[in-house]
């Protein structure tokens, strides 16, 4: 176990190498914005850059090393970093539709624009321009994303239908995201649907399948990537609704409770709802102010939800994990995968 995690190690170092050069030859290509190059580099690069445990990454690299993959094949690091672009582009434009104040402890891009904006006293509203400036922003990460991907090497078709559905998955998760809250209903069948598309798949399933297509891998063994990243996904995603509702802003780095005060539909949220009756219901569609989060905390806490959700993220990831006896994936990468799986589910940020 320990050199699996050494080898991870030096992966993030590779990985943080290959997305600098990268940031950098892109960046360069805008230097027709002038003055305004300097804040671009700043603040996007620099969100990149910043934080973040290039998990998404790993799983392309491990699914790559499952399929046959060298580690030393530059592609899987071209592939990883395109994930790793689009994710950066998915919290920048989820921060603007949440309108939330802080990512990766500091102020969201769609703040620090308005705050660029103000400093110089320019005309118009600083916060339209700061999440105007934010959405061009993250649709370039999302643009630079398939810039890394024209690197991956001579199965860039493959992988490129890996990465095209992983992209469509994440979007239609998160429209379903926002439309559930809206209508503030749901059950906990529908609120593992919206994780899965939202979060589960395009954390751990595609970024599995993008390493397996760069590496060329035997079809029959993306299934058995799936059997382990499907109950994967949807324990890192339950993690994330705890870590949501529970979790310390100064190690997630986002503010506790907004996703009680946005309505947000978890799977937490929903077997609480069950279980709390028409009451309960009333509260967690109301939380506005700290008072209403702590209320809304202590009614998933006392109707079980929590301790079911704790439960149910260890079955998750005990299945995952049996998964990949199923043959066909070489030993070192079931170490790795299984390495993975508790970093992605046990998180405390």
């Amino acid at each position: 176990m320990v050199a699996v995690t050494r080898e991870t190690d030096r992966l993030r170092e590779r990985m943080d190498h290959h997305l600098d050069r990268l940031l950098e030859r892109e960046t360069e290509k805008l230097a027709f914005l002038g003055e305004d190059l300097e804040v671009l580099r700043e603040v996007l690069p620099g969100f990149v850059r910043a934080g973040g445990k290039r998990l998404r990454p790993a799983f392309v690299y491990w699914g790559h090393r499952a399929a046959g993959g060298s580690p030393d094949d530059e592609a899987v690091l071209a592939a990883g970093c395109a994930v790793e672009l689009v994710h950066a582009s998915a919290l920048i434009l989820d921060d603007v539709m949440d309108e939330a104040g802080t990512r990766r402890g500091r102020p969201t891009v769609h703040l620090t624009m308005a705050g660029h904006h103000r400093a110089r006293g320019w005309w118009g509203s600083a916060g339209r321009f700061g999440e105007s400036t934010a959405i061009l922003f993250g649709l370039l990460a999302y643009t630079w994303a398939d810039a890394a991907l024209l690197h991956c090497g001579p199965r860039l078709p493959a992988a490129l239908e890996v990465f095209t559905q992983l992209r469509g998955e994440v979007i239609g998760g998160q429209y379903l995201d926002l439309a559930h809250a809206a209508r503030r209903r749901g059950d906990v069948a529908e609120a593992g649907r919206i994780s899965t598309y939202k979060s589960g798949k395009y954390t751990v399933e595609r970024p599995l399948h993008l390493g397996h297509a760069v590496a060329g891998g035997h079809p029959r063994l993306r299934a058995v990537l799936s059997a382990y990243a499907l109950p994967l996904g949807e324990a890192f995603q339950l993690r994330d609704d705890v870590l949501g509702v529970y979790g310390d802003p100064s190690v997630t780095g986002k503010p506790a409770g907004a996703d009680l005060r946005q309505g947000k539909h978890t799977r937490l949220t929903a077997v609480a709802r069950e279980r709390a009756g028409a009451y309960g219901a009333a509260l967690l569609d109301n939380v506005c102010g700290e008072d209403d989060v702590e209320a809304a905390r202590a009614l998933i806490t006392a109707t079980g939800a929590l301790e079911a959700a704790e439960e149910r993220i260890g079955d998750l990831v005990a299945r995952a994990v049996a998964a990949l006896g199923a043959g066909g994936v070489p030993d070192e990468a079931v170490t790795g995968l299984a390495e993975l799986a508790d970093l992605a589910a046990r998180r405390i940020a």
